[in-house]
């Protein structure tokens, strides 16, 4: 059981890890042809320049979300370790999965906004492109949260 324990807690500080890097980096799209990307705050190139449509909402929207699940995925993580510590025996994580889930709730929202308004339209670029690594990150900690959340609602502290 404390192996199992220390494996989702790993893979928790994994995520909360690749939550942030996604986040920050600018590396969502990607054109290897003009060798620019584009993320969630700036479009870059030889420099770094806000983005041409940085004002809609459907942006702003995403930017929360993301902010929001990092937030989520950082607190799940300390009442899970609080709980670890002072949470009788044979009680299960409810705190920590329902917290959890909240974050994967928030990747969902935002990944998916982003993938339905910028990550197949020619708005970013006029050439080809693809999906940078911040984008399958993004996708990456979707499945992972949700993993956490369950296994921390299923697992019993013994």
């Amino acid at each position: 059981m404390l192996v199992l324990l220390a494996g989702i807690f790993v893979v928790h500080i994994a995520t909360v890890i690749m939550l942030f890097v996604s986040t920050i980096s600018n590396v969502w799209v990607v054109s290897d042809a003009l060798n620019a990307s584009v993320g969630l705050w700036k479009n870059c190139s030889s420099d770094c320049l806000d983005l041409s449509y940085g004002h809609e909402d459907a942006l702003k929207s995403v930017q929360a979300f993301m902010i929001l699940s990092i937030i989520f995925s950082v607190i799940s993580l300390v009442v899970f370790v609080f709980q670890l510590f002072t949470m009788e025996k044979g009680n299960r994580f409810f705190l920590s999965g329902a917290t959890m889930l909240v974050c994967w709730l928030c990747i969902l929202i935002g990944a998916s906004i982003y993938t339905d308004r910028y990550a197949n339209n020619n708005e970013t670029f006029d050439m080809d492109t693809h999906h940078g690594y911040c984008f399958i990150l993004a996708w990456i900690c979707f499945c992972f949260s949700f993993i956490i959340g369950i296994l921390y609602l299923v697992l019993r502290k013994k």
